[in-house]
């Protein structure tokens, strides 16, 4: 596995939500700070529902935005102990990255489906397509150094100034050490990947 030393296995899991989305921001946009919304959703019993009641409750009953819902659903969980940071409401691991990246979104995605492009930023891992759309997305099976490990998600939207934003999601990770691991991995590789696609061309 290709990780700088400074991020190599060392890295934690990430910030809990509530590091990310401040309770001054929190309150702005919906009435209440963090500890409101925690204390609102124990005196509803919270921790005996479901990741979806919950934010199904805070839409419906308390007219909130759906991503603020499902912000406040996370945060909630993370909280009470109901998920880990890099965890799902299913109870798998995941990670993920963005880039925005001065290259054509078709080309964005080649880098991973074109082996020999690939082989020149992510040359120990292997990939199966499961789904393919050229310049759109893709998911794959990824094998790192020869052994499975999880599943990728990858969408590029071109923008207007003819960049490419790419995000990708690793999925079905082993549990809190894989997802810090893969943090710093993709974090590393993904810049490799902008720095080479974004060389110069012969002149």
């Amino acid at each position: 596995m290709n990780v700088s030393k400074d991020g190599a296995g060392s890295g934690s899991t990430g910030r809990r939500i509530t590091e990310k989305l401040s309770a001054d921001a929190l309150r702005e946009r919906t009435g209440r700070d963090w500890d409101d919304w925690f204390s609102v959703l124990d005196a509803w019993d919270a921790t005996r529902h479901t990741h979806t009641e919950i934010a199904t409750h805070l839409r419906t009953e308390h007219g909130m935005d759906g991503w603020y819902a499902q912000s406040v659903t996370v945060g909630y969980e993370q909280e009470r102990g109901l998920r880990q940071v890099g965890q799902s409401s299913t109870g798998d691991w995941r990670t993920s990255a963005s880039r925005t990246v001065a290259a054509p979104a078709e080309r964005v995605l080649a880098a991973f489906t074109d082996p020999a492009l690939r082989g020149d930023w992510l040359p120990d891992a292997g990939l199966i397509l499961r789904t393919h759309r050229p310049a759109r997305s893709l998911t794959a099976d990824f094998a790192d150094s020869g052994a499975a490990t999880g599943r990728l998600a990858v969408r590029v939207t071109a923008l207007p100034d003819g960049r490419t934003q790419l995000g990708l999601a690793h999925e079905k990770l082993a549990g809190a050490e894989a997802v810090a691991t893969y943090r710093a991995f993709w974090k590393d590789r993904l810049n490799v990947l902008k720095a080479l696609l974004e060389q110069p061309g012969p002149s």
